[in-house]
């Protein structure tokens, strides 16, 4: 699975307005309503549930990046959006540091392993410093789409 294959390229927020974790994630679900991944209806659902989901645990997992996420009834295939902050936002990360680089993911209920492949894949690039140093400095959505593009090559010519 690629990164290209889930995050909707339409929804890509290269200069987040949102400075706390709620507008944060309203944002981000807004977007993949704009770009159609979300019907209009479902939205407030979806953020509910995504503000839920960190009731348990905060999704900042560190290093100025925080993934959060859901399943949801409403959705009808893993979808995705990308958002980088040029001020930070406190997302109560577990080292205790802002958030600059946000992935969020919504998921139908009944496709588990497509939710944790996701995941994993968006955890997987996030360790690389580089990948993170790259999204930070994207100012743009095209920027943002062309290195996740890269990292889906890059993925490709390690399992040749």
């Amino acid at each position: 699975m690629k990164l290209t294959d889930f995050v909707v390229q339409k929804a890509i927020i290269p200069n987040l307005k949102a400075t706390s974790k709620e507008d944060v994630i309203r944002e981000m679900v807004a977007g993949l309503k704009d770009a159609g991944s979300i019907k209009a209806e479902d939205e407030e659902a979806v953020v509910a549930a995504i503000l839920k989901r960190e009731e348990l645990g905060s999704t900042g997992i560190g290093n100025g990046v925080a993934v959060p996420h859901t399943k949801h009834p409403s959705a009808e295939e893993l979808v995705a959006t990308v958002a980088v902050s040029r001020t930070g936002v406190d997302f109560s990360s577990l080292d205790g540091e802002e958030v600059f680089i946000l992935f969020l993911l919504v998921s139908p209920p009944d496709r588990p392993g497509d939710h944790l492949r996701g995941l994993e894949n968006i955890s997987r690039h996030l360790r690389g410093q580089d990948f993170c140093n790259f999204l930070k400095q994207s100012s743009t959505a095209k920027d943002v789409w062309e290195l996740l593009s890269e990292a889906d090559n890059s993925d490709e010519e390690e399992e040749e």
